[in-house]
């Protein structure tokens, strides 16, 4: 059975992305996007909303790699070899290979997809996630956050959302971001 991780890069004040969507606070540096990859190699399945998929459909390119350290080239091996599920009303179809496309996210189908898994399976984008949350499926939150406060924009987590959380691992980097690890308890 695998475990659903939601992932996320965060400000120091909460927030994905700034009031104007922009994120390029979060871009890891090597060392830490070298730790990021061997979390995400236990990672069978991504699950996104159809912005985030956006986002992430650069690591379908082969030139994604090109002129960048190996731990870029790295991650894209392992972002490619994943499944892939978004779920989108919106989108008309996906262009990466391994992915399939869900009209509306289905709590007891992801229940099932991590029954049956191998692997964890990892929700990707605050939005689905909070539906994840709200719906008791995720097991793990995983927050690295950036040196940097944006004052607003979208947050991590939603409003009116209270889960409980047990710190089971932590980490600080040289460039300043810390990365919390914890298990969404009862």
């Amino acid at each position: 059975m695998g475990s659903l991780v939601y992932t996320a890069i965060g400000t120091l004040d909460g927030y994905v992305a700034d009031v104007g969507s922009n994120f390029d606070w979060a871009a890891p540096d090597e060392q830490v996007h070298a730790f990021l990859n061997d979390l995400e190699r236990k990672v069978g399945t991504y699950l996104y909303g159809r912005r985030m998929y956006e986002v992430m459909f650069a690591w379908e390119s082969e030139d994604i790699a090109t002129g960048q350290p190996p731990v870029v080239a790295d991650y894209a091996g392992i972002w490619r070899a994943a499944e892939k599920i978004v779920y989108s009303t919106t989108l008309e179809r996906v262009r990466s290979t391994r992915t399939r496309l869900e009209r509306a996210f289905d709590p007891d189908e992801v229940r099932r997809l991590k029954v049956l898994s191998e692997s964890d399976v990892s929700v990707g984008g605050p939005t689905l996630a909070a539906e994840a949350l709200r719906a008791g499926l995720v097991d793990e939150c995983r927050l690295f956050l950036a040196p940097v406060v944006v004052g607003g924009g979208i947050p991590v987590f939603p409003d009116r959302l209270r889960v409980n959380l047990e710190l089971l691992d932590e980490r600080r980097f040289a460039g300043g971001m810390v990365y919390l690890r914890y298990r969404v308890t009862p």
